[in-house]
């Protein structure tokens, strides 16, 4: 029978050690939450004057900011690759099983640690679009929406990210996960309608994950109709969240035995 009381401590304190780590690398935390701003003032203020999104959208920042909310958590995501990557490399692994630390909070104490960055950092983006001129008009229950499918799909990627880092062999093989989780967004609905996309690129587009969530961000804080959409970009991440901690458990092993 496992150890919850003492799984859970060594899940805090673990978290509490990846806070620390990201507060001394205060370099990538900059660029982690920097980076998705400065893209959103790029779009808004250089390409959205010639993006044609549609009438139901009074600027592009209306259309843009549910996209680069998605963005963000790619971003913060990908530095979670890197730091179980340096774990795994400096032998840090090995002193935490001398001390009867289990690889899971080990690895749930940094994607913790990456949700509460990617939520300050998504906190900080969504600020910055109030700035600009971004009104969201969601009802209670579509920031409870909000809210519900950005957490999991941060806590998706954050599992993913730690994945990628077991499998990675170095700190800089993981951060190639970076380019992957901040080109997927661009052929999906983030910046530009699908329509307005070549017809090849349309299937994949219309039914890779990102597409769904970002549809559901922007229809929920807009408060416009939505469907199933969310339901279904909760789908996604539930089956990405499931594959990422059932690929994390057999590479830790794999890497630890």
């Amino acid at each position: 029978m496992s150890d919850a009381p003492g799984t859970l401590t060594h899940t805090a304190v673990m978290t509490g050690r990846s806070l620390l780590v990201s507060r001394r690398n205060i370099d990538a935390l900059i660029t982690a939450m920097a980076l998705p701003i400065m893209l959103m003032l790029i779009f808004v203020y250089f390409f959205g004057g010639a993006i044609d999104t549609g009438a139901d959208y009074d600027s592009y920042v209306m259309y843009v900011v549910p996209g680069v909310l998605f963005l963000c958590a790619g971003f913060g995501s990908a530095t979670t690759a890197v730091a179980v990557s340096e774990d795994m490399k400096n032998g840090i692994i090995d002193r935490f099983r001398s001390l009867d630390v289990a690889g899971l909070p080990v690895l749930a104490g940094h994607v913790a640690a990456s949700t509460v960055r990617n939520l300050v950092s998504t906190a900080l983006v969504f600020a910055v679009a109030l700035l600009i001129g971004f009104r969201p008009a969601a009802t209670l229950t579509g920031w409870l929406g909000v809210a519900a499918v950005l957490l999991a799909y941060i806590v998706a990627l954050s599992w993913t990210a730690a994945a990628v880092g077991l499998l990675a062999r170095t700190p800089e093989a993981a951060s190639g996960f970076t380019f992957f989780m901040s080109f997927l967004p661009y052929p999906s609905s983030a910046f530009v309608p699908v329509d307005s996309m070549p017809g090849w690129l349309h299937g994949f587009a219309d039914n890779q994950p990102v597409t769904p969530a970002i549809e559901s961000l922007r229809g929920l804080l807009l408060d416009q109709p939505v469907g199933n959409t969310p339901w279904i970009a909760l789908s996604w991440a539930a089956g990405i969240l499931l594959v990422a901690v059932g690929l994390s458990g057999v590479l830790f092993r794999r890497r630890t035995r």
